[in-house]
């Protein structure tokens, strides 16, 4: 199998603050002071966890907004709009999600399957890493997610396969904590997120691959694609947030 190359594109010091895509044209990935702007290059069909403009629908762009540890977060819809307004985008067609990450340690993934392209960014830390299934306890309010997966795909695929890729990029998610060993700190077993993760998809629609995807589990082409590509960002961003860490001591 052919090795996923994942880059972190923002290098801030030598001023690199864009990633164009190589599989979906016109896809732009910026950063910006205090968030990363994915920017689609048409409207496109999405489902997301997004804490703002989150569920089914169509989407334009995203936002991954930076926000410290300490936020105050009672109304994160509020909050967040307040920001896509103060940074002039439209409110109609956007995803905003939230990071404790710093945005630097985004990490980037393409791939051309030859049915579909697929772009993958993912801002990931696991100081809340949790396993689902567990006894633990809860949150009464929103806190700001931790492990952000940001899919984009070019190409057709049927709304349940739309399902179906998000359940993959979860699953793929879950088994890169697993092999690096990241463990829920309330119980000690092998966690399978985080606490507050976040994912958007959005998907082009485009015929130009002649392909109709209707599943996208790990048995396909396309979900293989996106479980590579998931557990392969989601590894890269965690190693890069730790090193900063280990620099720092």
């Amino acid at each position: 199998m052919e090795e996923v190359r994942v880059k972190l594109p923002f290098n801030l010091a030598a001023g690199e603050t864009e990633y164009r895509s190589g599989v979906w044209q016109g896809l732009v990935l910026k950063w910006q002071k205090e968030h990363l702007l994915l920017e689609l290059p048409a409207e496109a069909d999405s489902i997301s966890s997004a804490v703002y403009g989150g569920g089914m629908g169509r989407l334009k762009r995203a936002v991954n907004q930076f926000v410290s540890r300490d936020y105050e977060c009672s109304n994160p819809v509020r909050d967040m709009e307040a920001k896509l307004v103060e940074w002039g985008y439209p409110l109609e067609g956007c995803a905003g999600l939230m990071t404790a990450v710093p945005l630097e340690h985004a990490a980037v993934a393409e791939e051309d399957t030859g049915s579909a392209g697929i772009f993958c960014c993912v801002t990931a830390a696991a100081g809340n890493a949790a396993r689902a299934g567990s006894q633990r306890s809860v949150l009464a309010a929103y806190r700001p997610g931790t492990i952000n997966i940001m899919l984009a795909i070019d190409g057709w695929l049927s709304p349940s396969a739309m399902v179906n890729a998000v359940m993959t990029a979860t699953e793929a998610k879950a088994a890169a904590l697993a092999d690096l060993g990241i463990s829920d700190a309330e119980n000690g077993l092998p966690a399978t997120g985080t606490t507050t993760d976040a994912v958007v998809l959005a998907v082009s629609g485009s015929r130009r691959y002649a392909a109709e995807h209707v599943y996208a589990g790990t048995a396909t082409d396309l979900g293989g694609a996106i479980g590579r590509l998931v557990y392969s960002t989601v590894t890269a961003s965690l190693r890069s947030v730790k090193a900063a860490e280990a620099e720092r001591k």
